[in-house]
């Protein structure tokens, strides 16, 4: 079930913090409650997803996207991820969340996540190919960066893993063939 409390409460919380630029790293803290595990008692892979919805929901509401949203009928939508996994958050856990846009090209925004544990390991880490939905398709983020008032002209230079993960996935067939393997 979709944790819709949670993001009732942090959105919330997220409208009454100062706004962040679209680059700007949202930090929030967490707990990982008995409905987050599975059957090996520590948080679940797809809880992990879900909670990055969150930190992503928080993000937008600082830099101002989820007005732009409403206003210009657009939504959102992930077109692409890579996590990594590397520590066990366990149920009562308190960990943070970091959140950040860590750059775009002319269609997709690249947004970078991370759980960190309170001794200082990273837990997980996800990079997420965002777009910004209208009635015609893919909203550029040109468009969208100028209904937020920000510099729409120059992207942060990407990271080179992020590139690497782009062209790499650029690469993978699609449509899958019809038995599953490609």
């Amino acid at each position: 079930m979709y944790p819709i409390f949670r993001l009732i409460k942090d959105t919330v919380l997220a409208s009454r913090m100062p706004r962040l630029p679209i680059t700007g790293l949202h930090v929030s803290h967490h707990i990982c409650w008995p409905w987050d595990l599975d059957m090996w008692m520590e948080l679940n892979n797809g809880r992990t997803m879900t909670l990055y919805d969150l930190g992503r929901t928080m993000l937008a509401q600082r830099a101002g996207l989820i007005g732009a949203l409403k206003k210009n009928r657009w939504g959102l939508t992930v077109a692409g991820s890579s996590v990594r996994y590397r520590r066990r958050i366990r149920g009562f856990e308190k960990f943070e969340m970091r959140s950040r846009a860590a750059g775009w090209d002319d269609k997709f925004i690249y947004v970078e996540q991370s759980m960190w544990k309170k001794n200082g390991d990273c837990a997980s880490h996800v990079m997420l190919r965002t777009a910004v939905t209208g009635r015609n398709g893919i909203v550029p983020p040109a468009t969208v960066l100028a209904a937020l008032g920000q510099d729409t002209e120059i992207s942060p230079e990407l990271p080179g893993w992020i590139k690497d993960w782009c062209q790499a996935d650029g690469g993978r067939p699609w449509p899958p063939m019809q038995d599953g393997l490609a």
